[in-house]
């Protein structure tokens, strides 16, 4: 036999040979399957299309228990002995495809083992149309045919394995040529990701650990539609299924930290070996990729930042200018300005600042990012392809979220100015605008006019008399706190939050309201206003507002 033929021309040759020597109608090799539960019909002669159907899909022949598991060819692939029925009909062991087999005109049958190594493989069964008494030299032949057989197909399942290996081995070169060349001419990581597709005919998109696309080859007749959520914990493990059955991840690993993800449509059992080496290969050289540009923005970003922190540091505008001009940027243009802090603390200013230099990224020219002070300073260009500033500012907050694992941040966006020598006074009302925000709640974007007359009160170029202005006011009632120990600071800003009400200011500081009225009497004897004029009042207000610029009696927000 011809052990080079295909594994399915082969079965067949084997069948067709079986008949000729012996004298058969008809033949068929059935072989094992994968979890050796059933055997399967998979070569044949003198057996029609229907028969064999029949069998493999409703009539099964199983290798286990039970009344389909107690046939002739089960009997001869357990026992490893050939097992002749004279008559199917006469034969209880047949009974389940006796009707079958009987109506395609065969009447008895002989199963024969395959043994490879001592080990049952298959059989090979042949059918008569007529009742058969089978001979010690004929069951002899049956089993020196079945074990020429037997080697033809280990031979020719050698072969094949030997070819399949040949063949992995050569597209495995093939993938890792391609994804070198990506790399070598510094394709980044879109060029991973249209290589990908290419190999497997199907769309690949890359996200950041923010869940933005940062590549996307949408090739090949599968959809890949998204969103594309963040994953709350990424899975280092390898490629996953994800929630949706009908999508997949694969993980971007820098070390032990996942830097982003690979999405593909399908299942994760529904790949070959060379599809998972591909993906495996593609998130390899995706990480390396990401690690090369990181390398790249992290000099870029320490350059831009520095230019940033010199220039609110008070040195010479123009020559900051002039440094800026080589890496893209004029700051004699138009910047608006961006001042940012998260809500929780100054621990996680290192993320807000990944989180708005991520952001920046993605325009140009790029906005200037540094950190300062527990805030994040960015200098919007009026002139930009990417987010307006108020979107900008509105990712930031949003973006915090995630990067925060729950926490918040708070935005203000500032001034528009035009030269650099300006950027820095707008700058510090930006600063002073977000501690202010943060006073009246958190996790928001504002903007200096939503502050009303504390965004004018922070942009007066004297702040010496506005200082002195809230001291006049509020200085008696401050002398008068510290040495008694008293409340009239905090009460008469709570009267006038109230709109004057002395019931609801003692119900905010449950007090009788009777304690409040002798508090404001105090107050009038301690500044001589008399908090029934609306001049008073407005004194009183303007000076707790500057003081609040200033930074004085400032309480944390709970």
């Amino acid at each position: 036999m011809n052990a080079s033929l295909s594994l399915p021309h082969l079965l067949d040759l084997i069948a067709e040979t079986a008949c000729q020597l012996t004298g058969h109608e008809a033949s068929g090799v059935l072989l094992a399957d994968d979890d050796r539960r059933q055997l399967v019909i998979s070569g044949s002669r003198g057996l029609s299309e229907e028969y064999v159907a029949a069998v493999n899909d409703r009539h099964t022949i199983a290798l286990g228990s039970g009344p389909l598991a107690d046939g002739p060819s089960t009997r001869a692939f357990v026992d490893r002995r050939p097992v002749p029925i004279p008559d199917i009909l006469a034969d209880v062991s047949f009974e389940p495809w006796a009707s079958l087999a009987s109506g395609y005109g065969h009447r008895s049958i002989a199963a024969v083992p395959l043994l490879v190594g001592g080990e049952s493989v298959g059989t090979l069964n042949c059918y008569r149309r007529t009742v058969h008494e089978y001979g010690p030299d004929e069951l002899s032949l049956l089993t020196t045919l079945a074990n020429q057989a037997a080697s033809a197909l280990q031979s020719a399942r050698l072969i094949t394995s030997l070819t399949e290996q040949r063949r992995m081995l050569e597209q495995a070169e093939d993938i890792h040529r391609e994804f070198t060349a990506v790399a070598l001419r510094g394709g980044g990581v879109q060029g991973v990701a249209e290589a990908l597709a290419r190999l497997l005919s199907r769309p690949v998109v890359v996200t950041d650990r923010n869940g933005a696309v940062v590549a996307d080859a949408r090739s090949g007749r599968r959809a890949l539609d998204g969103p594309f959520p963040v994953q709350a914990s990424p899975s280092a493990s390898g490629i996953t299924q994800h929630d949706d059955p009908e999508r997949m991840l694969a993980p971007v690993l820098l070390g032990e930290e996942v830097i982003a993800q690979l999405w593909l449509p399908g299942r994760v059992g529904g790949l070959g070996e060379l599809e998972r080496r591909a993906i495996e290969h593609a998130a390899v050289v995706c990480a390396l990729e990401f690690l090369r540009r990181r390398t790249a923005v992290d000099v870029e970003w320490r350059l831009r930042g520095e230019l940033l922190t010199d220039l609110l540091a008070g040195i010479d505008a123009e020559s900051i200018a002039a440094r800026a001009a080589p890496l893209g940027h004029d700051l004699n243009s138009p910047h608006t300005v961006l001042v940012a802090a998260p809500d929780a603390g100054t621990d996680t200013v290192r993320a807000l600042l990944g989180v708005a230099q991520s952001i920046a990224d993605r325009c140009e020219p790029r906005p200037l990012v540094t950190s300062s002070g527990g805030h994040i300073v960015v200098l919007w260009p009026g002139t930009i392809g990417g987010p307006s500033v108020a979107e900008a500012a509105e990712l930031i907050r949003v973006s915090a979220r995630r990067a925060f694992d729950g926490g918040t941040a708070t935005v203000v966006v500032g001034h528009r100015r035009e030269r650099a020598v300006e950027l820095p006074p707008a700058v510090r009302t930006a600063r002073g605008a977000l501690d202010l925000a943060l006073l009246r709640g958190r996790d928001r974007t504002v903007s200096l006019p939503e502050l009303g007359v504390y965004g004018l009160l922070l942009q007066l170029d004297d702040p010496e008399e506005l200082r002195r202005f809230a001291e006049h006011v509020l200085a008696p009632l401050r002398e008068h706190d510290d040495r008694r120990g008293a409340q009239l600071v905090q009460t008469i800003r709570t009267y006038l939050d109230r709109g004057a009400s002395v019931a609801r200011t003692a119900e905010d500081l449950y007090v009788h309201p009777n304690t409040i009225s002798l508090r404001l009497k105090r107050i009038e004897e301690l500044t001589g206003m008399v908090l029934a004029r609306s001049e008073s009042l407005l004194h009183f207000t303007v000076a707790l507002m500057a003081s609040d610029v200033l930074g004085a009696d400032r309480e944390p927000v709970t």
